[in-house]
């Protein structure tokens, strides 16, 4: 190989190595730049001994029905499921007789019914393009997973609920745009959802952004996991039955083994 080859080789080389760490460090100023704190909330369901508030999930329910399910459906959760959070079977009747579904009768002609206690959270929408069409073209998330879809899920909701502010003066908000920020880029279309009094909750809480956004994240939490209690549950009854099979079988092996030691 010629001087020229191994220069044109060191040379292409070298232009690859830069163009790699160009993209490396370009990655890294990016990750930076969105990289957003949360306030750390202390949620009742954190932890390995957490457990759910069901005055908070109630009312973050009604938030929810009042609020949220005008935009943002829950396709995954029954509403026969509210029995967990504290409802009876008539109130979950009646909660569900508030909306309707279509269904096909006998003839094979659809029409609509009031929902059932085993329906699906009934959507605000009939389809994905009606639910653009009404959002501008943005697609407004289904809530049934949403704490669980999002890193530190819980903590960011409350943050996204209640970090709308006004934009500082160099920055400008395009129309339809609103400003948030905890959100990425500070730039949501959702409206800011949240107000004083926005609810009346039937227990007197008083109904201020802050405690809405709590309740509602409560909710939504529980509608995440439904089953977190329950495994938390098992998870320390297992934890206990090994600690105590451990114990017993460290005395056994000395009582077995003390004989052949004593020899």
């Amino acid at each position: 190989m010629n001087n020229n080859s191994s220069n044109s080789l060191l040379s292409y080389s070298l232009k690859i190595f830069l163009f790699l760490i160009l993209i490396f460090t370009t990655k890294i100023s990016l990750g930076a730049g969105e990289k957003i704190s949360y306030p750390q909330l202390n949620w009742s369901f954190s932890g390995i001994l957490g457990t759910f508030d069901r005055a908070s999930q109630q009312r973050g329910l009604q938030v929810y029905k009042e609020v949220c399910s005008g935009c943002h459906g829950m396709r995954l959760l029954a509403y026969r499921n509210l029995k967990s959070i504290g409802y009876n079977d008539d109130e979950i009747k009646a909660f569900a007789a508030e909306n309707s579904v279509n269904t096909i009768n006998d003839d094979g002609e659809i029409v609509e019914r009031a929902a059932r206690p085993s329906d699906k959270f009934v959507s605000p929408y009939p389809n994905d393009k009606a639910a653009r069409a009404a959002n501008g073209g943005a697609y407004p998330p289904d809530l049934s997973l949403i704490v669980k879809a999002r890193p530190d899920g819980a903590n960011y909701l409350h943050a996204l609920l209640t970090g709308y502010v006004d934009a500082p003066a160099e920055k400008k908000v395009p129309d339809g745009m609103y400003y948030n920020k905890y959100y990425s880029g500070n730039l949501i279309g959702m409206p800011q959802p949240l107000y004083d009094d926005g609810v009346e909750y039937a227990d007197g809480t008083k109904a201020t952004p802050d405690q809405m956004a709590k309740d509602v994240t409560a909710f939504l939490a529980w509608a995440s996991e439904p089953e977190m209690e329950e495994r938390k549950q098992l998870g320390i009854t297992v934890i206990l039955f090994l600690l105590v099979l451990t114990t017993l079988s460290y005395f056994a092996m000395k009582q077995i083994w003390a004989p052949v030691k004593n020899r």
